[in-house]
């Protein structure tokens, strides 16, 4: 298949490092990719978020299937773009694609299908926020209605900081102030086509930057998978009370899912809850749950993006541990350093690195962001995962460079 990847992240390096892994003999493009995603495939230079310009791409290279990794380009209507032109494409449109542009759309959405989750109140202005914060009280949950990249999420004991936080993020749009939902977090992939939704491997991510969950909120510093203290039915549950009303609802007000539905859930004294819906495959977690996977990528994304999912039993994984821990800049998340050389990649063994926000200047690897790359190592156990994986951060040098030292240490016994 000729397929295109749209996104620069380690998110879309992990979608293509599956596609590879596949028996196949797929034709595979990024745009506009990284330096990590260009030694491995072809990499085009131009705008994702620009829909008529990827479906120009798309039609003079004969692409068979786009794949929407980031969720600019959703929230932009690419695949609106691509679909009128006839194009297969995963990923929701514009409409659809709202569930993560707009937290205030994906509550009413939620509210409308009767989906479990957290009260929350939407503020436009500093007043209406500090009513909504004195209303909930402690712990504060704040949250930046629109894209905010990881960072528009705060959840504090201080009143202060949560003002402070409305504040800042009132200057961009309204927020949601949302009641605390305490327990264990899970991030849990489903495919769907508009009607059928088939589940990925359930993960957990780390979104705090220093160990211990301590430090402000990230992209996410680390993820493992699968879950082994899930309850055995927390999958089929997810589906009936969560994914498939969701689908649903949709449906019904003519703007059908077609893609990844990302369901971030808490699993509450009270029963499993949605903390967030994403319209795409999370980051770090699609590079702890795509390795796993038996069954060929490429299948399930063209079935979802033809209407054939109901055809397709669940996707097969492995039973191997799967852990994957982000090296990020010195100052990520304020203020990240960039232009760094990275060093060590070609002494590393037994892991799989995807990049993230990677140049090559000069024949050597540039750090370019935040979040730099992710490695990825699989294992017999947790034990045997995290032992690659660190091994392997201590050979790869970024000056000031910072990792968490406990991802999946809970499960690690």
């Amino acid at each position: 298949m000729r397929i295109l990847v749209l996104g620069s992240g380690a998110r879309e390096h992990a979608i293509i490092t599956a596609l590879l892994r596949e028996d196949a003999d797929h034709d595979i493009t990024a745009a506009p990719g990284n330096a990590g995603i260009a030694a491995d495939v072809p990499v085009v230079a131009l705008d994702p978020t620009r829909g008529d310009v990827v479906s120009a791409y798309a039609l003079d290279n004969d692409i068979e299937l786009v794949v929407i990794g980031p969720e600019a380009p959703l929230v932009a209507g690419v695949a609106d773009a691509l679909r009128q032109r006839g194009i297969a494409v995963f990923g929701p449109g514009k409409a659809a694609a709202a569930l993560e542009g707009s937290k205030t759309f994906a509550k009413r959405i939620m509210d409308d299908a009767g989906v479990p989750t957290g009260r929350a109140t939407r503020a436009g202005t500093i007043e209406d926020a500090i009513e909504a914060i004195d209303e909930y009280g402690a712990p504060y949950v704040i949250k930046a209605d629109g894209l905010a990249a990881g960072k528009g999420v705060l959840v504090t004991p201080d009143r202060d900081a949560a003002i402070a936080h409305s504040d800042y993020w009132l200057q961009q749009g309204p927020v949601l102030v949302e009641e605390f939902l305490d327990g264990q977090e899970v991030s849990l992939f489903l495919l769907s086509d508009g009607h059928t939704v088939l589940p990925l491997s359930p993960a957990q991510d780390y979104k705090r930057a220093l160990d211990g969950d301590q430090g402000p909120n990230t992209g996410g510093m680390g993820a493992y998978s699968p879950l082994p203290w899930l309850p055995e039915n927390f999958v089929t549950e997810v589906i009936e009370t969560i994914a498939v009303p969701t689908i649903r609802q949709l449906a019904s007000e003519r703007t059908p899912f077609i893609g990844l539905l990302y369901c971030g859930l808490i699993i509450t004294a009270k029963g499993i809850r949605v903390i967030e819906f994403n319209a795409r495959f999370g980051d770090p977690e699609t590079q702890v749950v795509l390795p796993r996977l038996i069954t060929p990528l490429s299948e399930l994304l063209m079935a979802a993006a033809s209407g054939e999912l109901a055809s397709h039993a669940w996707p097969e994984f492995s039973d191997e541990a799967a852990v994957t821990v982000v090296l990020a800049s010195e100052g990520y998340p304020e203020e990240p350093v960039t232009g760094r050389r990275i060093t060590g990649l070609d002494k590393i063994t037994d892991v799989t690195v995807a990049h993230a926000a990677t140049a090559m200047v000069d024949g050597e690897f540039i750090a370019t962001g935040g979040r730099v790359l992710s490695v990825v190592a699989l294992g017999s156990d947790f034990t045997d995962a995290r032992r690659k994986a660190y091994a392997a951060l201590e050979t790869i040098h970024l000056e000031g460079g910072h990792y968490r030292t406990d991802i999946a240490a809970r499960v690690a016994q």
